[in-house]
């Protein structure tokens, strides 16, 4: 192996840990609070909707998978739905309004209130996921935005957000992935684990 090789894959390393490190540290409440709202949504008979475009999309798909089959305990399983994966609905929609659409018109159809939407853009300003979120606000669909650099537009329309403050579009990626499996765990933690900490919430 080279040494410039070997840096390379150090530094990226590095970088990496640092960024999610201050991540973490500066966003654990929230993510905490996020999660406990994605609890009580699925608690009361809602459901876990996601987008994203490119790599967004992968991890939209991901996550979805996550909840509906198991996370890192056995439980049963939870609604959620990836909006990137009926390409029928996506061509239809693309070629008949527009791409910008895509994610709109299915939270316009599937989303009730109480719902949750996570909609992740590494650069916060993807117009379809833009869309998306205004379509949630619009059916009373809780918004959760994932995002990275400065948040974009996406940033101030969302009721929750996790910004990853970097312009690095991969090491965005990997911490929007840590950030949906921390979800992924804190949800079950509140829904099979310590449901009384659950209790007011659901009360209130």
């Amino acid at each position: 192996m080279s040494e410039d090789a070997r840096r390379m894959v150090l530094e990226y390393c590095h970088e990496g840990i640092r960024l999610r490190e201050r991540f973490f540290k500066d966003n654990a409440e929230r993510v905490v609070e996020i999660a406990r709202t994605m609890a009580v949504a699925l608690a009361r008979g809602g459901k876990i909707m996601l987008c994203g475009n490119g790599g967004s999309a992968a991890d939209a798909q991901h996550l979805a998978a996550e909840f509906v089959n198991r996370f890192m305990i056995e439980r049963p399983p939870l609604p959620a739905l990836a909006l990137t994966t009926d390409t029928s609905a996506l061509t239809a929609i693309g070629n008949d309004y527009a791409f910008d659409q895509v994610f709109a018109k299915q939270v316009q159809a599937l989303g009730r209130e109480g719902d949750v939407l996570v909609a992740i853009s590494t650069s916060g300003n993807s117009a379809n996921v833009i869309a998306a979120v205004d379509a949630a606000r619009a059916k009373h669909v809780v918004a959760v935005g994932l995002t990275g650099g400065s948040g974009g537009e996406l940033g101030p329309r969302c009721h929750y957000l996790l910004n990853v403050p970097d312009k690095t579009t991969a090491l965005i990626q990997e911490v929007h992935i840590a950030v949906g499996h921390m979800l992924c765990r804190l949800v079950d933690y509140y829904l099979f684990e310590a449901v009384t900490e659950l209790t007011p919430y659901l009360e209130g």
